[in-house]
């Protein structure tokens, strides 16, 4: 139903993460996170919302570590809270697993993500980073900077829409 989509995510060109990240090294530490796309809908259409670093052009979902004595579902909704700042979700179910080396490329990381419904418009960040939320429909979604984000939202593209419309 969406090929226009799936179509555009291969001919766009910004800056994405380089291939290396998703290649997993032998003997690296695993790390479990979890992170989440934030929906809302606005004028019978649902909008996805993104951040980014204050002046950065890329951007990307959600997603942090899970603390010790947290399920994946609770710290996907706290990474929310402290990036995006959104803190009335109502989980609408799991959209899948993205895997790739953390940032400092010390860990492989395996992050679940999580698909949540929000009334809310502006999100205020927690996190000490400096965070901007953008919101987006779902046929103009910028390039993210991680692709297994991107490859969650576009692999889902149906059932994001679904869920969202039905409200679960």
């Amino acid at each position: 139903a969406y090929p226009l989509l799936r179509a555009a995510y291969y001919q766009i060109t910004m800056a994405t993460a380089p291939d290396w990240y998703y290649k997993k090294p032998e003997n690296v530490k695993h790390r479990m996170g979890a992170g989440g796309v934030v929906a809302r809908i606005e004028r019978a259409k649902p909008l996805i919302a993104l951040i980014r670093d204050r002046g950065d052009h890329e951007y990307v979902l959600p997603k942090g570590g899970v603390e010790y004595g947290e399920t994946v579902e609770q710290a996907a909704i706290r990474e929310i809270e402290e990036e995006a700042g959104f803190r009335d979700l109502k989980l609408l179910g799991e959209l899948g697993i993205g895997e790739r080396l953390g940032g400092k490329k010390a860990v492989w990381q395996k992050t679940h993500y999580f698909l949540f419904l929000t009334d809310e418009v502006e999100g205020k960040p927690t996190d000490r980073r400096d965070w901007e939320v953008a919101w987006f429909h779902l046929q103009k979604l910028p390039e993210l900077y991680w692709r297994e984000q991107q490859e969650i939202i576009v692999n889902n593209v149906e059932r994001i829409i679904r869920l969202v419309n039905s409200g679960g």
